[in-house]
């Protein structure tokens, strides 16, 4: 892939791609599609002194990220007081060289970082809610029973903006050394997808209850 970021945005120093920057994008389009393709990400932040890594579900609206857990969470604790660094990574293929040291892995990432900030207050936890669950399946939110104060109460949300971000994004075939190409040893790529299966209904339905037809259309990105 060509070193081309004329159409995208200067990168902070933070998240300037050193390593492997020719793969790097810092386009708002790429950072959303990649955002929009996985609902899964990584929160890291420091908890007393220790770096913690945890893994969420979230979902962008506009130009901000959000994801949300139990208010009596260690990480919700901390988050206003310190940057974090936000990340989303799907891999896409393995792909296999004439050599072990050009061994690669087609993939798409996005790093945010930032500070978060906690949503408090109760109607606009549960509007940001209502938004997180109808995006994974359109219409849901009013198929449930309504949620209560206290569910609300102890639920954390949390939002950061994605002005500072970076991609990077590999695609195509193995890149070997130009005399490795006449060694005899097969090379390519082995494609990986995420795959939606079928729904699996709860054996404690309501007998009669019929599976919306959203939940059947669900996809991922």
């Amino acid at each position: 892939m060509s070193d081309d970021t004329s159409a995208s945005a200067a990168p902070s120093e933070r998240t300037r791609v050193k390593r492997y920057h020719w793969l790097a994008r810092y386009d708002r389009a790429t950072v959303e599609q990649i955002l929009d393709a996985t609902p899964l990400a990584h929160v890291g932040c420091q908890m007393d002194g220790v770096p913690f890594v945890t893994p969420t579900f979230f979902w962008r609206e506009g130009d901000r990220v959000y994801w949300h857990g139990s208010a009596a969470g260690r990480m919700f604790k901390v988050l206003e007081s310190q940057d974090v660094c936000f990340t989303v990574s799907m891999l896409d293929g393995l792909v296999l060289a004439r050599t072990s040291y050009n061994f690669n892995c087609n993939f798409r990432s996005v790093m945010i970082l930032g500070r978060a900030s906690l949503i408090t207050d109760p109607a606009e936890k549960e509007a940001h809610l209502r938004t997180f669950v109808n995006g994974l399946v359109p219409g849901q939110w009013d198929r449930l029973r309504p949620p209560t104060e206290k569910e609300i109460a102890v639920t954390a949300l949390a939002s950061m903006s994605i002005d500072e971000a970076s991609c990077k994004v590999r695609v195509g075939p193995p890149e070997d050394d130009e005399a490795d190409y006449a060694f005899p040893a097969w090379a390519g790529v082995i494609p990986i997808r995420y795959q939606v299966l079928p729904p699996e209904p709860d054996p404690r339905n309501l007998p009669g209850l019929e599976m919306p037809e959203d939940v059947l259309k669900f996809t991922l990105g």
